[in-house]
């Protein structure tokens, strides 16, 4: 890849942050794919592999707004260093654990590690770059981090079916090596901002609060609702979500100004946003389990399974955002879940023997018309609502919901599923997926309005160049960039 740029440190500085985003988007899309190998070697079935995943959106989706806060306080190379090691000893961590106990606890560290390093290796480019190189280096940026989403489940399917599931997490060590190594030979001044405060009781209780509904969620199979060992966390939890909800309207520097929901297309879109990001976190996950564990197909091919989607997405994204800057936002974000839903109501046809050609593809192919026509518009939506002083956090707290939502989504489907994965269970996850997309349809319908002007081509190109990638990995932000 060749980055025309005049300086050599601005050269580092794209490479760095390309490397570093690579690290925690290959994890989030190879993941699924190792997910029923795991299973087979530590046991634990269903609730394993949801805690798997969850337990690294936990901490990763609530620490998201503390790392760009961190980041501005200890400086971009710093926190970016951090998150680096960190991520490698997590990573190496979850190779090597013994037991489902210890792969949960190293996801769960790898997660907060993950949580500094999109931000930070952002903010690092926009500290280095001037206003109009800087939205190239952003494109440029987008573009090599996509590579991970298309090469990432192939790569993991391959490394499954040939040398195990282990490798999934190995292969981070050595784009972590050479980043660190770039990290010393870069000979650039750190920035540090004055005045910032984190908002540390207000991170503690996220963490709680998500912890404790999710534990709910994922073990009432073991234990029953009824059990002290579910109500309690559930409670308490809860308890915490309302106490954070309070702390971030009386912190003086809150890590999500709650200001932001009272203009309507931001407090609309993020609404979307949970409820379509939920159903592709579920729609994902559920997918790449049903071809392997039923349908008895390799990993690779199930890691080829939603290749398609990929594809489309980078094909078109940026022409339906196009379209939503001429035509306003509100019918592409209310059309394009509906036809992504009836893609899943689609592989209801599904049947055993699994036939992915007839059964799964045309569905699959629908949803990705429907998520191409859906990301950039939706992206554009929230970030236009708000002044363009206001879109780093914005941005934020969007790719915050997004997780959240997607978090809650995968301690969902043990609900839905019941204690075994069987085609009947895929029939009523395939389901709730394309109900979760069409009520998000349904809310950009009512409440999404187009705005007057829509001249916004900062936002719309924005939105555009980063539909693909946030797919996958629900775009982590960082608090007072100017990028998303």
């Amino acid at each position: 890849m060749s980055f025309p740029l005049v300086s050599r440190t601005q050269r580092l500085v794209l490479w760095i942050a390309i490397l570093a985003s690579f690290v925690s988007f290959l994890d989030s899309s190879v993941i699924n794919v190792a997910l029923p190998a795991i299973s087979r070697e530590l046991g634990g079935g269903l609730t394993t592999q949801q805690w798997v995943v969850d337990a690294y959106l936990i901490t990763l989706g609530s620490l998201i707004l503390v790392a760009g806060s961190l980041s501005d306080l200890l400086g971009r190379i710093v926190v970016l260093r951090a998150g680096l090691i960190g991520f490698g000893a997590t990573s190496l961590m979850c190779a090597l654990a013994p037991t489902g106990e210890v792969l949960i606890l190293a996801r769960a560290l790898q997660g907060v590690a993950g949580a500094l390093l999109v931000p930070s290796s952002l903010a690092l480019i926009t500290s280095t770059f001037e206003e109009a190189p800087r939205a190239k280096a952003i494109g440029q940026w987008t573009a090599g981090t996509t590579v991970a989403f298309i090469a990432g489940p192939l790569l993991g399917g391959v490394l499954v079916d040939s040398a195990g599931w282990r490798w999934v997490f190995g292969i981070n060590v050595l784009p972590i090596a050479v980043t660190l190594y770039l990290l010393g030979v870069l000979r650039v001044r750190d920035v540090r901002e004055e005045g910032v405060r984190i908002d540390y009781p207000g991170a503690v209780l996220c963490v709680l609060g998500l912890a404790g509904p999710v534990y709910g969620l994922i073990e009432h199979g073991n234990f029953g609702w009824r059990s002290p060992l579910i109500l309690m966390p559930v409670v308490f939890g809860t308890l915490c979500l309302a106490g954070f909800l309070w702390r971030e309207r009386t912190a003086q520097q809150p890590l999500l100004p709650l200001s932001l929901f009272s203009v309507r297309n931001f407090a609309v879109g993020n609404v979307a946003t949970a409820f379509i990001y939920a159903a592709l976190s579920i729609g994902g996950f559920i997918i790449v389990l049903f071809l392997q564990q039923v349908a008895g197909f390799p990993a690779t091919f199930a890691a080829l399974a939603l290749l398609p989607v990929s594809i489309v997405n980078i094909l078109l994204a940026s022409w339906f955002g196009s379209l939503a800057g001429r035509f306003g936002p509100r019918w592409f974000m209310a059309l394009g879940p509906a036809l992504a839903g009836g893609g899943y109501l689609l592989m209801l046809a599904s049947e055993m023997p699994v036939n992915y050609w007839a059964q799964l593809l045309p569905g699959i192919l629908l949803f990705a018309l429907g998520l191409s026509a859906t990301v950039a518009p939706l992206t554009a939506a929230i970030l236009g609502s708000i002044s363009e002083q206001q879109a780093g956090i914005g941005s934020a707290v969007n790719n915050a919901v997004s997780r959240v939502a997607g978090l809650i989504g995968i301690a969902l489907v043990g609900l839905v599923v019941g204690n075994k994965l069987d085609l009947d269970g895929f029939h009523r996850v395939v389901t709730v997926t394309a109900v979760l997309l069409i009520l998000g349809g349904i809310v950009s319908a009512l409440g999404i309005q187009n705005p007057r002007d829509r001249s916004a081509g900062r936002i719309q190109q924005e939105a555009s160049s980063n539909s693909a990638r946030r797919y996958w990995t629900f775009r982590p932000g960082r608090q007072k960039s100017g990028s998303s």
